[in-house]
């Protein structure tokens, strides 16, 4: 289980936006990484474009800003077209990066139990380290409550 003051998993995966992104090519950059079910589902389309209507407050501090989930690049690349989203959608096909920060976890809808990605964001420090967790994020509301936490 990690928790803030933790040094941040490494991670090294594919995105919609044709490059691979690595953690340890982010040091030095205090990153957000915000974990979410499945593209264009509700919840999760209204978190992401909550990321892309302040994505210039985030990157007017150098603030880099991802989204993660298991959908694979196609699902990526077509919900961040539908939604005009500015930063890179990060696909975890295997559950490797998931499981490292420990987010693919058991979930329950309608009686029905299944593995998925609990919504989940991570602030890391420019030195690599977990500044910020939040767990069970309630998408409303959650941009600004970020921003105000990094001081903005």
């Amino acid at each position: 289980m990690l928790k803030e003051g933790d040094l941040a998993p490494e991670f090294s995966l594919p995105s919609d936006k044709g490059e691979t992104v690595s953690l340890k090519d982010l040091r030095g950059n205090t990153v957000v990484l915000y974990f979410y079910p499945k593209d264009d589902t509700p919840g999760c389309t209204k978190e992401s474009c909550d990321f892309r209507d302040r994505y210039a407050d985030f990157q007017g501090r150098d603030i880099q800003v991802f989204g993660v989930s298991c959908d694979d690049l196609k699902s990526h690349e077509k919900f961040s077209t539908k939604f005009s989203l500015p930063f890179p959608l990060l696909s975890d096909t295997d559950t490797s990066m998931a499981n490292a920060y420990g987010v693919y976890k058991e979930k329950s809808m309608y009686g029905r139990t299944y593995m998925g990605i609990e919504r989940t964001t991570f602030v890391i420090g420019p030195d690599g380290n977990i500044r910020k967790i939040y767990p069970k994020v309630s998408v409303d509301g959650h941009v600004l409550a970020v921003l105000a936490d990094l001081g903005f």
